[in-house]
């Protein structure tokens, strides 16, 4: 027998483990439950802590601890329910482009069948990775292929690794945890309500995947950028420029079927062919070539969606935990999270990617744009919290002028990605080099440029600007409104040291990649199979492992049988 206790208490007392056991006593004595027509003994129950959730509503701050009480029956084992991984016999592979959360979670779902995961990405390792994003912020240099978006582990390596999803219907979220967990994240994972790994250990339970990937017979191409697709009816030799497919554009009717991918070695500019028995899309949400290259040749592949794009607000953290703590919590808790949305103007306007104790970070994918995004480290105990305050992007909404240059490109489904690389390289012009465009809150609101500027995370430095000058309007003035009715909820948000870094528009991709909902196929194209936040069908790190993992589960159960 299994039942679900949650006791309350104050943060002062959440190792008091006198206090703690006395309450879940007290709470299963209170059921009444009966094994065999008979009370229940103590010494017949075992409590397993799940997880740990902070309520700071009404001005009382409290911790909300659930267990599970296992009565008359030994405790789960943990690591039972890790799956079993084998060695590749390489009969049946599968390319898979993209060394993000999709991807590394679908070659291990691959691994589970024996089938050999190839793995092509663009950008470097974990330890070259930190180098090259160290140049952002100490010399301005973006390397398009090697940043905070590209690379081995994806996005996420160089974030907060924040593990929170509502996503639960799409998969098994525990199940992504304990893999984490097993892969050397902090065992905090599996209770947390708002489980992350943070930016200073990511990299190396990244490291360990991809070593686990290899052990088995999988294989890492780093440095290697997926240019071209190769169909069924395309004649390709195994490597040099001959096999560059799709000369002429559209591929016809008759070829909706890959067979495998063209990929050119960033470091060398030679290229090679890779051929698969299927081959996943898991680039990201900032891989606008692989779009651009689909809406060359298959433009019915790809149908807009709606995203978002705004600012990144940042404060010093002690303004946000006296905030949500109400000044209560003294030190007995971490640096406090918040998250809001609200409507404005039938459009919605929210916080997203929340970083307590973090820092603003410049996420650009090439040189000639400014995005910004944010990361904390494990503790989250920087002096500095800030969260990402966007607004919706309906297709209807991008301005005219993009939706006739997606026409004109054969795919209207484009406007959208037109339309969010000219804001980042408008935000770019604002800037100077990396330093960002920022404004203080509270002059943003009074519309005048700020005469100064607040300490800030951000490292590449800031340029004061205006954005209500060029920021496009229905974001602007829809932002205005929103950090207003914000402020209701949270008295002083909109002080003299809240900062608006610009511009956040990698909340999600203003795209998808049309797929079967069964079999997880592209709709246009036989054997390509769209997966994690650059299909548009997920978003996080999470979210994006369980699509991965669903995404390969199809696929093997289509290779085998």
């Amino acid at each position: 027998m299994i039942r679900d206790i949650t006791i309350t208490l104050q943060p002062k007392n959440e190792n008091n483990k006198g206090l703690i056991n006395s309450l879940l006593y007290k709470q299963l004595h209170e059921m009444n439950l009966q094994i065999d027509g008979r009370k229940i003994n103590d010494s017949e129950v075992s409590f397993v802590f799940v997880k740990k959730s902070v309520d700071a509503r009404h001005g009382n701050v409290k911790l909300h601890l659930k267990y599970k009480a296992y009565i008359g029956e030994k405790p789960e084992n943990q690591q039972e329910k890790l799956p079993e991984w084998k060695k590749t016999d390489g009969k049946k592979s599968v390319l898979i482009i993209g060394c993000g959360p999709a991807g590394l979670f679908g070659a291990l779902k691959l691994l589970e069948s024996g089938i050999k995961p190839v793995i092509i990405e663009r950008g470097t390792t974990t330890l070259q990775r930190k180098k090259d994003i160290a140049k952002i912020s100490t010399q301005n240099l973006v390397d398009e292929n090697s940043n905070y978006c590209f690379g081995e582990g994806g996005a996420g390596t160089f974030s907060d690794g924040k593990l929170y999803t509502r996503s639960n219907k799409r998969g098994d979220v525990s199940g992504i945890l304990k893999i984490f967990n097993y892969f050397g994240a902090d065992e905090k994972i599996l209770t947390d309500a708002h489980p992350h790994i943070g930016t200073d250990r990511l990299p190396k339970v990244i490291d360990s995947m991809c070593e686990k990937i290899q052990e088995l017979g999988g294989e890492i191409y780093f440095n290697h950028k997926a240019v071209d697709f190769i169909f069924d009816d395309e004649n390709v030799e195994n490597g040099g420029d001959e096999s560059i497919s799709g000369r002429g554009g559209k591929i016809s009717e008759t070829s909706t079927s890959v067979k495998g991918i063209l990929a050119q070695n960033t470091q060398t500019g030679e290229t090679k062919t890779f051929l698969a028995d299927a081959v996943v899309l898991a680039t990201g949400h900032s891989a606008t070539d692989i779009y651009m290259l689909l809406a060359k040749k298959v433009p019915a592949a790809l149908e807009a969606k709606t995203f978002a794009a705004g600012v990144r607000a940042e404060h010093p953290r002690y303004i946000i935990d006296g905030i949500q703590y109400h000044h209560k919590a003294g030190k007995t808790l971490g640096a406090a999270e918040y998250r809001v949305t609200t409507q404005v103007d039938e459009r919605g306007v929210y916080s997203f990617c929340m970083c307590p104790g973090g820092f603003v970070v410049p996420s650009a994918s090439g040189p000639h744009e400014i995005v910004i995004n944010g990361m904390s480290a494990a503790a989250r105990n920087s002096k500095w919290s800030n969260a990402a305050i966007v607004v919706e992007i309906r297709p209807e909404d991008i301005p005219e002028q993009f939706k006739k240059q997606a026409e004109e490109l054969g795919c209207p489904a484009c406007a959208g990605l037109l339309f969010r690389s000219d804001l980042e390289k408008l935000t770019k012009e604002h800037g100077n080099g990396q330093a960002a465009p920022a404004q203080r809150l509270v002059d943003f609101l009074d519309g005048k440029k700020s005469a100064s500027l607040p300490e800030s995370s951000y490292t590449p430095g800031l340029v004061s600007s205006n954005l209500n000058e060029w920021l496009p309007s229905h974001i602007n003035e829809r932002l205005k409104k929103g950090f207003r009715i914000i402020n209701k909820d949270m008295k002083g948000f909109i002080c003299d040291d809240a900062l608006l870094i610009a511009s956040e528009t990698r909340t999600s991709t203003p795209v998808r990649i049309v797929r079967n909902k069964e079999s997880f196929e592209c709709s246009s194209v036989k054997g390509l199979y769209p997966a994690g936040e650059g299909s548009g069908y997920s978003g996080g790190i999470v979210s994006s492992a369980m699509d991965g993992e669903n995404v390969c589960a199809a696929i093997a159960k289509k290779l085998l049988g």
